[in-house]
């Protein structure tokens, strides 16, 4: 358990990923109180430094015998690295907060999105689960319309961007899209198929009931951080040729019916959302607005009229940001918060 303190000693393991540099800068932003900052990455990065509040800090080659001393490690290394090392650090006494795969779906870890469901981080035994990109930002908003009027069934298609694969699919696309208007072919590397100006209904490995392993998360981990196996889920989920920024599109279907102008008040109200939406002057969310911002912003905000207690909206949020780095600051912040 956390102890109370002024300040603490706070690690980010894969420090110098496009996460990892997202958590120290959102460290920074919110002013988080960090008595001392240590960075971990592979061999690769070992010697290099990166900025924290005007001051370098060196990167220190990640073991299993580094954090004793460390109060709390957010973890942005990939799913192997979180198995390896994320256990040595809660035997060392360190709360992990991994933004991984590997553990939202254990039992024993709680899996925190914490706008939606904080007091779950008091159930922690050391680690807590950081969820999908695309997960946090559509439970936010599901949250309190499930509060309001108990969904039933939610159908979503996203629109991911490709800083959700990582700096090489970045790559990728900017480098593609200048081949392609230079009248050259591409080569696909990142992706299976070219990405510039296209759009691929394909993230993570296709399972044997046709669904890709990024669509199951999304059920499986809705159903967790919502506490209730009723809700159903079905996603079809898309890489665009987008930098930065996650869209989606929800059809949500509730027991309580909800108009389109009840639906935008209960959202109006909710913490980490934004109603964005006046689509008369063009006002919806965009991949471009949201880009920099802790907030989930919603919008087309409809009812549907094929169903009898039905709502579709528009959803963007910075994948990076809430989808990652933000959300695992916010938890490390009701650790706090909670600490004894």
């Amino acid at each position: 358990m956390l102890k109370k303190k002024e300040k603490y000693i706070i690690a980010v393991v894969g420090a110098t990923g496009a996460v990892g540099n997202e958590m120290i800068s959102v460290l920074e932003q919110r002013n988080f109180p960090v008595d001392q900052l240590r960075l971990f990455a592979s061999e690769r990065s070992e010697g290099k430094t990166l900025d924290f509040r005007g001051d370098p800090v060196q990167v220190e080659v990640l073991t299993n015998k580094v954090f004793d001393g460390i109060d709390i490690a957010l973890f942005s290394a990939g799913g192997d690295r979180s198995i390896e090392f994320a256990p040595a650090a809660a035997e060392a006494g360190c709360v992990v907060v991994d933004n991984s795969s590997a553990w939202r779906m254990d039992p024993e870890v709680p899996l925190v999105v914490p706008e939606v469901n904080p007091g779950d981080i008091k159930k922690h035994k050391g680690i807590i689960a950081n969820p999908n990109c695309s997960t946090i930002q559509m439970v936010v908003v599901l949250k309190p319309i499930h509060d309001a009027a108990h969904i039933t069934r939610v159908v979503v298609t996203t629109f991911q961007s490709v800083s959700g694969t990582g700096k090489k699919a970045m790559d990728e696309l900017l480098n593609q899209t200048k081949d392609l208007l230079n009248f050259k072919d591409v080569n696909p590397s990142v992706y299976p198929h070219q990405i510039a100006f296209n759009c691929l209904p394909h993230i993570d490995s296709f399972m044997d009931n046709g669904y890709t392993k990024e669509e199951i998360k999304m059920v499986n981990e809705t159903k967790k951080i919502l506490g209730d196996e009723t809700v159903n889920v079905t996603a079809t989920t898309v890489r665009v040729p987008v930098f930065k920024g996650h869209s989606e599109s929800l059809n949500i279907e509730t027991v309580k019916k909800l108009s389109a102008d009840e639906t935008r008040a209960i959202l109006s109200a909710a913490p980490g959302v934004i109603v964005y939406d006046a689509p008369e002057r063009n006002i919806y969310p965009l991949q471009t607005i949201c880009a920099e911002k802790d907030e989930v912003y919603v919008g087309r905000i409809r009812e549907d009229n094929t169903i009898e207690n039905g709502i579709n909206m528009w959803i963007t949020a910075d994948n990076l940001r809430k989808g990652a780095a933000l959300n695992a600051v916010q938890i490390a912040e009701k650790l706090i918060e909670f600490a004894g």
